[in-house]
């Protein structure tokens, strides 16, 4: 009998420790959904703040390279070459959207990596009307600026904040260097992820 006893309990113990193993890691997943993006120091990032972090390194990257400019005015200068070459292109091309491809790169983001503006505006990217005036443009997305001749899109930058109606951005190939602009959103054709 008191064998009997010995075995119950026994089970019951490994029960409990079992059941209660489960019931912490529910208690602990709750207390994860609603703890803060910044947490204490040590603590594991989630997905969430990953996404924070790779789209502030993006806008990082881009401004630190604000000042690069052409040497002759002609597409050319040796980081405006690195831009175009990430891209599979050399000097004398036009290297808004290699910029942009190039800083993406550089966060360790391997797309877009297209030297053609439009490309970086796929419909399965770009974000809806609907999304846009529900304010779900963040940094590190693109812009793209649309040229009635052409009939196309012709100009993509880097959106680094929004400010109400007006955009700041960073932008390449604009006057032959690397720079920040503050931009109308009305003056924005359409807007793109490549992140989430």
């Amino acid at each position: 009998m008191a064998t009997m006893y010995s075995l119950f309990y026994g089970v019951l113990f490994i029960t409990v420790l079992f059941l209660g193993g489960i019931g912490y890691r529910a208690v602990e997943r709750e207390i994860a959904e609603v703890q803060p993006k910044s947490m204490a120091m040590g603590a594991r990032p989630g997905p969430q703040d990953r996404m924070v972090a790779l789209r502030k390194r993006i806008v990082d990257i881009a401004v630190g390279e604000i000042g690069v400019r052409e040497v002759t005015g002609s597409n050319d200068g040796s980081k405006v070459e690195e831009y175009l070459a990430y891209t599979d292109l050399g000097k004398g091309h036009a290297w808004c959207a290699a910029f942009v491809s190039w800083c993406y790169s550089q966060a360790g983001h391997l797309v877009p990596r297209n030297a053609w503006s439009p490309a970086l505006f796929p419909i399965a990217r770009r974000y809806t009307s609907q999304q846009i005036r529900a304010g779900s443009i963040r940094p590190a997305d693109l812009f793209a600026i649309y040229n009635q001749r052409l009939g196309r899109i012709n100009h993509v930058g880097i959106v680094r904040k929004i400010e109400g109606n007006w955009l700041l951005t960073i932008e390449g190939n604009v006057a032959d260097r690397v720079l920040s602009k503050r931009r109308p959103r009305a003056t924005v054709y359409a807007f793109s992820n490549w992140l989430d």
